[in-house]
């Protein structure tokens, strides 16, 4: 069953002026934590957060053309749990006029941001007030992009880095049986696809904006960490922007990566002695400088779209006792957006896939990119793929979802991305 929601966005006071070729427009603020706050991604952390490594941001890039709209947010922290995905959205939306389908709000997954929760009861009450506070922020970031939209070059490109490997490690237990612990497993499959997303203004090719994806955890700092950090993902968008400029934005995604972690993991600290380079700098600058190659060697550039957008709510089948009248053929939504701005696309899924399910939807899609991105509009918990079940392991144990529900999401993802090829090509049936 599939709830589907399309449409125009309207602009922040009416309908947005219609324009010939593609616009874009960027923005970045801050959102680092002024206050000492609990740190989201680990259960058994129990104190506030003592310090900040470096900062986190909000990233907006806004594309626009004949009058449709497609915004791609990321954020700096772990994701939209504790039912924050919502008001977030709803806030964002309000304020600008976007349709739900032209939003892909995401996080990048690090485990060293705050917890995001409205709930004055069970959340601490700075992590209260920062949330109400992000949500402002994240207004002002999109406002700044709409309101900066202006003629753009898009390039898409690929690139290849080993900071991701797959954690399903398998290990022997005091009977002698092989089990599923997280670790790091070489021989199984990992996405180390980087994908690249260039912006840059004519006639000068100005460099505006560089957007990536990439499937890994940002969980290279581990539970005794207490410091606000952006991880693998925040420590390379830092680094892109000290390399390429300041005035350059460079929002970065988690791609399908709910069975992949750092090579180096869940460190308590961000060691220094003896010249030692700290793990979490060395892989993001690492992922951060592939991104850099990709961009130098891109050639060639688009100027038009079109930009179409689908928002689904996909009803996936869940385990017994998942949902709350617990029968056999209970099903629990999870987001899907989808978006094109002419032959590249984007997949925004609200939950941690594993990283075969997105790079089935990469092969099978009828765009010649496709971008994934999770931890978007929503926060479904983890989606495996049906052979992982008979092997178990904490994603599958903690998964609300049952056997074949990865495999159905696969297939919403790419009859959405066919839909947005016909409706363009067939535009008299909109």
């Amino acid at each position: 069953m599939l709830a589907v929601c399309a449409g125009l966005a309207v602009g922040l006071n009416g309908p947005p002026a219609r324009a010939t070729g593609l616009r874009a427009g960027v923005a970045r603020i801050d959102i680092t934590p002024s206050q000492p706050v609990m740190l989201a991604g680990y259960a058994s952390r129990k104190d506030l957060s003592r310090g900040v490594h470096d900062p986190l941001s909000a990233r907006a890039v806004a594309f626009e053309q004949d009058g449709q709209r497609l915004v791609l947010v990321s954020i700096d922290n772990l994701g939209f749990y504790n039912r924050t995905a919502e008001p977030l959205r709803t806030a964002i939306l309000e304020a600008s006029g976007l349709k739900p389908a032209e939003l892909f709000l995401s996080a990048i997954h690090t485990h060293s941001a705050p917890t995001l929760t409205l709930d004055a009861e069970k959340g601490h009450s700075n992590n209260v007030a920062y949330t109400r506070a992000l949500q402002a922020k994240l207004v002002e970031a999109v406002r700044k992009a709409l309101d900066q939209l202006a003629p753009v070059e898009i390039s898409a490109g690929s690139g290849s880095s080993p900071v991701g490997v797959n954690r399903r490690e398998v290990v022997q237990d005091d009977a002698g049986k092989p089990k599923i612990v997280l670790g790091r497993n070489p021989s199984s499959p990992t996405d180390r696809e980087v994908q690249v997303l260039k912006l840059a203004r004519p006639p000068e090719a100005e460099l505006v904006a560089v957007l990536f994806a990439y499937a890994t955890h940002s969980t290279s700092l581990g539970p005794k960490n207490y410091l606000v950090s952006g991880d693998i993902h925040g420590l390379a968008e830092q680094f892109l922007e000290r390399y390429l400029g300041s005035a350059v934005v460079a929002p970065g995604f988690a791609g399908a990566s709910g069975d992949i972690d750092p090579w180096v993991r869940v460190l308590p600290e961000f060691r220094t002695d003896k010249g030692w380079i700290p793990e979490p700098i060395l892989m993001g600058t690492m992922l951060g400088e592939e991104v850099a190659r990709v961009i130098e060697g891109m050639k060639g550039s688009t100027t038009n779209g079109p930009i179409k957008t689908l928002f689904k709510t996909v009803e996936l089948p869940c385990k017994p006792g998942a949902a709350a009248s617990a029968p056999a053929e209970a099903t629990r939504p999870l987001n899907l957006s989808l978006g094109r701005v002419g032959e590249v696309a984007f997949v925004g899924l609200g939950g941690e896939v594993f990283n075969g399910i997105g790079q089935a939807i990469k092969t099978a899609s009828p765009f010649r990119s496709t971008f994934i991105f999770t931890h978007c509009n929503g926060a479904a918990g983890y989606v495996p793929t049906r052979a992982s079940y008979a092997e178990g392991g904490y994603e599958v144990q903690s998964s609300p979802f049952a056997p074949g529900a990865g495999e159905q999401l696969i297939e919403a993802a790419l009859q959405g991305l066919r839909d947005l090829q016909w409706t363009v090509s067939n535009p008299q049936t909109e």
